[in-house]
């Protein structure tokens, strides 16, 4: 049986694959791809398995997507794989198959045309980047490949991925989750409810204080979302909240212009119940303990509905089933009552109460149409996914299996976890203090100390019971290492005190604070030592090999950008709030040269330069507002001459743009992601020489604005201004070329009937313009100029058109719109007719398959125009229009 040959996740020329998918490879790309591997491991000097577990291969344009068919030969391998593989990524993702959207620990990066090396460590990071999809880096017969294929349904279904700016770091994509209502349990997509995580002992005549289970809500509630990301929230519908707690979900609805009421049975019991298109029964029925009382609020809301009911639930998960068995649910401490569901459950309760088909659309979430013209609309629209049921609890072994030991042993575990909860504040608190302080802090350091007292007789027994603890949960290996990377970050940051201590009068040891003087005690013995080592530090600065170590440390944990000119000749360069975290030596280095000019913190980057002694401190305009800022001023401290030059930028020189800010900042910058997509996508427009200080702003400006992009907020977009017809449209061309051409137009313009062909959609001139960029200028570029035959055609100039024409395929009419306000062509894009003089154009159609991203083109014979089409959908089909025995033309797919 064949191998398949599409294996990995693909975005753009990059090919992500798991280590354990590689021997599922085709012998082709085994060969490839392995050799490939092989040479980013033995370069970096790390293993398989060992420091990596995914490969990241980007592929020259050329061999887009990793298609490797054009080498023959094993004896061409070494040779072509230079020009196959651009770069190897080599990963380290140690939950791979624990963690539902894994973070990354480590990255290394080689780049087999020139042998150059990277690394990038985010063991320290507070915002790493995460992997989504991961069952694509997978071979489809993998045993989990069906559980990860579905929580990416399920995420897809509810519009996660929407927006992926947002989704490749863990703290925006859980801001991401809790703004879509979702949370994460195992590998499955859990709506946020009420949080009943209480439990509580009431009699067989307990009622549920109903009441309070209704949240307040800092954003739109899950089943309010779904009813959003499906379009019924355009203002078109009214819509009744049937138990609508606090209002919270009304108020936000009412703000964004959507007809919204609600009635409640302890929060509003005096608003009116009325008929809505939609009604939303959200979190309702599974806090109602009586099923016959459920069933009735089910059916009211069904009364009400004249469109849609949506119906939301808990689902069943192995952390929410805490409290008191009662009836089908439990009973919490607050006094509320929870029924959890399955998702087959709810849907045949909803089956058989209202006779009708309930249609998932999210986890826990339904939806039950009255108005069927309106479901079969939804069907063909909507997203097909069907969440699947939650993972029952395990077992857990009996009493009688467990040894008598053990059991003890658990018997101290429950007891110790029982005091903890206990006294948790203070003795986290105490905890953090101690891997602060690097030591373990003395009773009169003791935060809370009082408390810790009264707990457990005397702070001293607290830091024993924190050790116990704390050894337990992280076993002694991970418990021990946190100890000794607390003291060395502790003892350099007292390096960097004393280092810069030796500029100022010195002061006496009785002078020191009590914490500081504990601290010289602890780590140097005495005052003499810490101040010699202080010393020894500072002499450091001197060395250019140990300036350039440091660098290099530092941007491997994200903590700058790293530019070599030559050996031990460089900079780093990284944003001001980032100095703080550097390694000792290099914050020393900052510190000794702010005592010359004044506080590095005043500017937004700093840029340490390697081997020269210098230091230069930049502000810019707006810096974390702008994608582009300007700098505005620039200060070049020199270390060696004990001197600064300052440099102001103004009417007399145009204040620079900061290109490639991502570089200085990290992820855990706010808007680091939105920051690097806005990077990646001004250097993939390929318009400038991004090297060096990239260009200058007036030349940005006008090639933008020539091209069609434009700057909104940290978006770079398409223009929605009309342009001139007379502008350029593409390197050879102008829009009036496109607008004005083709029989029909000139025959009627010579006949005086002038026609409006100009496009309304300022999406139809973008189209035109990639048409031609993509497509048509290297088509000129190596035949030679073409002819346009046929170009944009709008509704009004169709009409006109005799013979068989198909606006609604051929993509003529670009992006417009019909008088109901439908597109005109649903393809999008936009496409040309078009010759060229004395050339075979069966030759130029071939040409034109083989070197351009084209998305439709049909050929007619070598002597006739093509029709070529640029558009989104990139389906790069071929199509060979025949001439059949009757003389008509039948069209024959070739690709």
């Amino acid at each position: 049986m064949p191998r398949p040959s599409n294996l990995g996740k693909r975005i753009g020329r990059r090919v992500y694959l798991h280590i354990e998918t590689i021997p599922a490879l085709d012998e082709k790309q085994r060969a490839i791809w392995g050799h490939a591997i092989e040479q980013a491991s033995a370069a970096l000097g790390v293993q398989s398995g060992e420091h990596f577990n995914v490969v990241r291969l980007e592929f020259a344009p050329q061999y887009e997507g990793g298609a490797v068919s054009s080498i023959d030969s094993a004896e061409e391998e070494k040779a072509d794989i230079l020009a196959a593989v651009s770069e190897v990524g080599l990963l380290h993702y140690p939950e791979f198959f624990v963690d539902p959207f894994p973070a990354l620990a480590e990255s290394w990066r080689y780049v087999p045309a020139n042998g150059t090396l990277g690394h990038r460590s985010y063991h320290d990071s507070f915002n790493p980047p995460i992997l989504h999809r991961k069952e694509l880096l997978l071979s489809p017969d993998h045993p989990e490949y069906a559980n990860y294929a579905a929580l990416t349904e399920a995420a897809e279904a509810i519009g996660l991925f929407d927006n992926t700016t947002r989704i490749g770091y863990r703290r925006q994509w859980l801001g991401l989750l809790r703004e879509a209502g979702y949370r994460i349990d195992g590998h499955d997509l859990v709506p946020i409810g009420p949080e009943e995580r209480e439990s509580n002992d009431q009699g067989v005549d307990w009622r549920a204080e109903r009441q309070r289970t209704a949240l307040v809500r800092y954003g739109f509630s899950t089943p309010v979302q779904a009813l959003a990301r499906h379009g019924f929230l355009d203002g078109t519908y009214s819509l009744f909240d049937y138990g609508c707690g606090r209002g919270d979900d009304i108020r936000g609805l009412q703000e964004n212009d959507v007809t919204a009421s609600g009635w409640d049975p302890y929060y509003a019991p005096e608003e009116p119940l009325e008929e809505a298109d939609l009604v939303n029964l959200g979190f309702v029925i599974n806090v109602i303990e009586d099923f016959d009382e459920r069933l009735e609020a089910l059916l009211g809301a069904w009364s009400l509905t004249k469109k849609l009911l949506v119906v939301a639930v808990m689902l069943a998960n192995d952390n929410d089933r805490c409290g008191e068995s009662f009836r089908d649910g439990v009973i919490t401490r607050r006094g509320t009552f929870q029924k959890y569901y399955t998702q087959g459950e709810i849907k045949s309760f909803l089956e058989r109460a209202l006779d009708e088909e309930p249609i998932p659309v999210a986890p826990g979430v339904f939806y039950v149409f009255r108005d069927k013209e309106l479901e079969q609309r939804f069907l063909l629209d909507r997203y097909r996914s069907r969440g699947r049921p939650l993972r029952s609890p395990g077992l857990r072994p009996s009493a009688a299996q467990v040894p008598t030991e053990q059991r003890r042993r658990e018997r101290a575990q429950q007891r110790a976890a029982q005091r903890y909860e206990a006294y948790r504040d203070s003795l986290e608190r105490l905890w953090e203090q101690w891997l602060t302080l690097g030591r373990k802090p003395d009773k009169n350091e003791a935060e809370n100390s009082v408390e810790l007292t009264e707990g457990f007789g005397s702070v001293n027994r607290a830091l024993r019971f924190i050790e116990e603890y704390r050894r337990r949960e992280l076993g002694d290996e991970l418990f021990e290492q946190m100890l000794v990377e607390a003291e060395d970050r502790r003892v350099a940051d007292l390096e960097v005190y004393f280092a810069l201590l030796q500029f100022e009068r010195r002061q006496s040891y009785r002078q020191l604070d009590p914490d500081l003087r504990r601290d010289v005690r602890s780590f140097f013995g005495d005052y003499r030592a810490a101040l010699a080592a202080g010393r020894e530090r500072l002499l450091q600065i001197a060395d250019s090999e140990a300036i350039a170590q440091a660098c290099q440390e530092a941007a491997e944990n994200g903590l700058g950008h790293l530019h070599w000119e030559q050996e031990l000749h460089g900079s780093l360069q990284l944003h001001s709030n980032l100095v703080e975290r550097l390694p000792a030596l290099l914050r020393i280095y900052v510190g000794a040269a702010a005592l010359l000019y004044g506080d590095w913190r005043n500017s937004d980057l700093v840029k340490i330069h390697i081997g020269s002694g210098k230091l230069s401190l930049m502000r810019f305009d707006d810096f974390d507002g702008q994608p582009l800022p300007r700098m505005l001023e620039r200060v070049k401290i020199k270390l060696r001459e004990q001197d600064f030059d300052y440099f102001s930028y103004g009417e007399e020189y145009e204040p620079p743009y900061l290109y490639w800010k991502s570089l200085y900042i990290n992820e855990e910058h706010p808007y680091y992601p939105e920051q690097a997509a806005f990077d990646q996508a001004l250097d993939d427009l390929g318009l400038f020489d991004m090297s060096g200080y990239g260009p200058p702003p007036h030349v940005l400006r006008e090639k933008l604005a020539r091209h069609r992009w434009e700057i909104d907020g940290m978006e770079l977009r398409r223009s929605l201004t009309p342009p001139q017809l007379d502008d350029p449209c593409g390197s050879f061309l102008t829009f009036r070329q496109f607008i004005e051409c083709g029989e029909t137009w000139h025959r009627l313009a010579a006949a005086g009937e002038g026609i409006d062909n100009l496009p309304r959609q300022a999406q139809s001139w973008n189209a035109l313009l990639e048409l031609a960029e993509q497509v048509l200028d290297p088509v000129i570029d190596w035949f030679g100029m073409i002819h346009l035959t046929y170009g944009f055609a709008s509704a009004q100039l169709t009409k006109h058109i005799p013979g068989r024409i198909d606006p609604k395929r051929d993509q003529h009419a670009a992006h417009e719109i019909n008088r109901r306000g439908n597109l005109i062509c649903p393809r999008l894009g936009a496409a040309v007719d078009f010759i060229v003089e004395d050339e075979d154009m069966w030759e130029v159609a071939e040409w034109i398959a083989a070197n351009t991203p084209f998305d439709r083109l049909y050929f007619y014979n070598s002597e006739r125009p093509i029709h070529v089409s640029y558009g989104p959908e990139h389906n790069r089909q071929i199509v060979w229009m025949r001439e059949g025995p009757s003389g008509k033309r039948v069209p024959k797919v070739v690709r």
